[in-house]
């Protein structure tokens, strides 16, 4: 983590203050000096996608069962990156996705502009491949339409050749599919809704190219490209595969692995370009807890094959870098991070809050008052822990560390409600504010696999006096999770135990809300939010 000093930190604040944009104070990849540091993201943007049209960049990103889904980011020089919009504000199928579905839904997408319209073709590894479009990523996206249906189809990307004709290239999921480690490629209707039943395997990757996945399918200078990573999400290496036919054969070449570097698996993601002519490439890299965070690599082409990052080695493959000069866009933008902190303040939700499920209407409200209001709701029947508990109010961690501070107000009507401050993934921890026998009671409870029917475990209960209440969560690099509370905002008291951080299923930890009561009544108790705010 880098330190920023008191002058710069005036100088974000300043910045974010006078351009309207958010800059969050635990993790800026943006140096103030003509570098960036990776990842340019440290945030949970798993499989990301980045297409530019004109000076614009807008990356996309799998989304699993958290909705809303696709994520849509905004960035002008390819380092400092605005969350936007989603393109997905409900998954399909909606009676399966109205319950989280741990590891399923959305997996990782494909974003392109083709004839004034921006496409996102995306898999659903129990159902098919979807694809939505738009005019103006910033706005509504079009319905889901199933291109290909069937299960373990993943990974699609789309070409739009010169003569008019369109491919998809995909891949597969052994978990559905049965087969694995091999890449297709087969043709599509004019119109990209439907592919046509002429697929070409056009690499088996069982000898070399291990769990090949992921591609990405570009043309350029008469080569077709499929970029694709290969060896294992935590593991693996970027594999490039070229040739003069959509269908092969293909020629194939490693660009990029970790080498002596402390960034594992740089793999999947996106070669885009700038409007000076540079070449870069943003990947992800797989780290634990935290998920996959977003870095970017200096990109090259020497005899029409890439060359990413550093060849520290000089064998031929690149490494990552750590601090590199940003992209040469022209001109220079100013300092942009996806929310972290939140004040509430507005009618809508912050772009940062997802919930573990598509959404119902009763779940929670924004409020013209300065809160969002979530209602408490019963459990899932037959549900022990919150694995199956859809409406969990959530964000990514934005930094390796981190302070977490909130207000709230618990307005309790009945006994055996709570509300809490979460640190969620496979095992989760919480700050509980609960009512009993018309008392209020803060305690933690920890849930340790609770992906595995895991039970729940209350700390000893502390009594409190007032309905509103702060509470802290602090995270120590590694994803070690210390829980406070404070009555006044001054002296925050430890609740608790340390708890170490886990990942869900395919996405990293989250840090939110939850509000719960037992049994189902006409008139439950609610929890307002008044804000939760970032520190180091």
């Amino acid at each position: 983590m880098k330190n920023i000093s008191l002058i710069a930190t005036f100088f974000i604040v300043f910045n974010c203050m006078a351009q309207d944009k958010f800059v969050s104070e635990v993790w800026v990849s943006d140096n103030g000096d003509g570098t960036y540091t990776n990842p340019v993201l440290h945030s949970d943007f798993s499989d990301p996608d980045v297409v530019r049209v004109g000076e614009d960049y807008y990356m996309t990103a799998s989304s699993f069962t958290c909705s809303p889904g696709l994520p849509i980011l905004h960035s002008k020089d390819l380092v400092n990156w605005e969350l936007v919009n989603y393109a997905l504000q409900k998954q399909v199928p909606l009676e399966v996705f109205d319950k989280p579905q741990h590891g399923k839904g959305v997996w990782a997408p494909c974003i392109r502009f083709h004839k004034g319209e921006y496409y996102i073709y995306y898999p659903d590894p129990d159902f098919g491949i979807y694809m939505i479009k738009t005019k103006d990523p910033k706005g509504a996206w079009s319905e889901p339409v199933l291109v290909k249906g069937g299960k373990g189809l993943i990974d699609p990307t789309p070409l739009w050749d010169d003569d008019g004709k369109v491919y998809l290239a995909y891949a597969f999921a052994g978990s559905r599919a049965g087969i694995k480690s091999l890449l297709v490629v087969c043709s599509m209707n004019a119109e990209g809704t439907k592919t046509n039943d002429d697929e070409v395997i056009i690499i088996d990757g069982h000898k070399e190219e291990s769990t090949i996945e992921g591609p990405k399918f570009y043309k350029r200078n008469g080569y077709y490209y499929i970029f694709a990573p290969a060896g294992g999400v935590p593991t693996g290496w970027q594999t490039i595969l070229r040739s003069k036919s959509v269908f092969g054969p293909y020629e194939k070449k490693k660009v990029l692995h970790q080498g002596n570097t402390e960034i594992n698996g740089p793999h999947q993601g996106a070669w885009v370009d700038t409007v000076t002519g540079e070449d870069w490439f943003l990947h992800f890299q797989d780290k634990d807890m935290y998920g996959r965070i977003v870095h970017m690599q200096p990109m090259s082409w020497e005899n029409d094959w890439p060359v990413m990052g550093v060849d520290q080695n000089n064998d031929g493959i690149g490494e990552p870098v750590t601090t590199y000069k940003k992209p040469n866009v022209g001109k220079t933008y100013p300092l942009a991070t996806p929310p972290d902190s939140d004040e509430f303040n507005e009618p809508k939700r912050g772009l940062q809050w997802q919930w573990h499920a598509n959404p119902q209407v009763y779940y929670g409200f924004p409020t013209p008052m300065g809160h969002y209001t979530m209602y408490c709701r019963p459990r899932p029947e037959g549900s022990g822990n919150l694995h199956d508990v859809p409406n969990l109010l959530l964000q990514k961690f934005p930094a390796e560390s981190f302070t977490a501070t909130t207000k709230l107000t618990f307005n309790a009507r009945h006994d055996n409600e709570q509300v809490g401050f979460l640190i969620m993934g496979l095992s989760y921890s919480y700050i509980k504010f609960s009512q009993e026998d018309g008392q209020l009671y803060v305690s933690q409870v920890t849930c340790k696999d609770a992906h595995k029917e895991g039970k729940e475990n209350e700390s000893e209960k502390i009594k409190v006096d007032s309905n509103t209440i702060y509470l802290q969560i602090k995270v120590d690099k590694g994803g070690e999770c210390h829980f406070y509370y404070s009555t006044n905002n001054k002296r925050f008291k430890p609740v608790g135990d340390t708890f170490k951080a886990r990942e869900g299923r395919w996405i990293g930890a989250k840090i939110g809300y939850l509000a719960l009561r037992e049994g189902i009544i006409n008139d439950a108790g609610s929890l307002d939010i008044d804000w939760i705010r970032f520190k180091k």
